[in-house]
């Protein structure tokens, strides 16, 4: 039973949007019920500060993912869109400021 507790807790949907001060304190109030050792609960926090660590990464991954997707989507440009432009506008601005000197009389 506790086994399948364990696995629940550390499957959750909700468990990578949880604080960690949050998962800590259910995890602790857990192993206190369920009259783990001292040892046992370390074993168990330090198994769920592993699983919540990998869960939020996971999600920011995903948040990402899904960000630029709607960026994409949405035709929107981004940073490196934005910097694109502003060199190729650079750039032409130089092509456009030679071109004007040798029209110039005297030049």
């Amino acid at each position: 039973m506790l086994d399948l507790v364990k696995k629940a807790m550390l499957t959750g949907v909700g468990f990578a949007v949880k604080t960690w001060d949050e998962v800590e304190k259910m995890a602790k109030d857990m192993a206190k019920k369920s009259r783990m050792s001292e040892k046992e609960g370390k074993k168990f926090l330090d198994d769920v500060r592993k699983k919540y660590d990998e869960a939020q990464g996971k999600l920011e991954e995903r948040a990402e993912k899904m960000v630029k997707d709607l960026m994409k989507k949405g035709n929107i440009a981004t940073s490196d869109d934005i910097r694109a432009l502003k060199k190729e506008i650079s750039e032409l601005k130089k092509k456009i400021q030679g071109t004007g000197s040798e029209n110039k009389p005297g030049a």
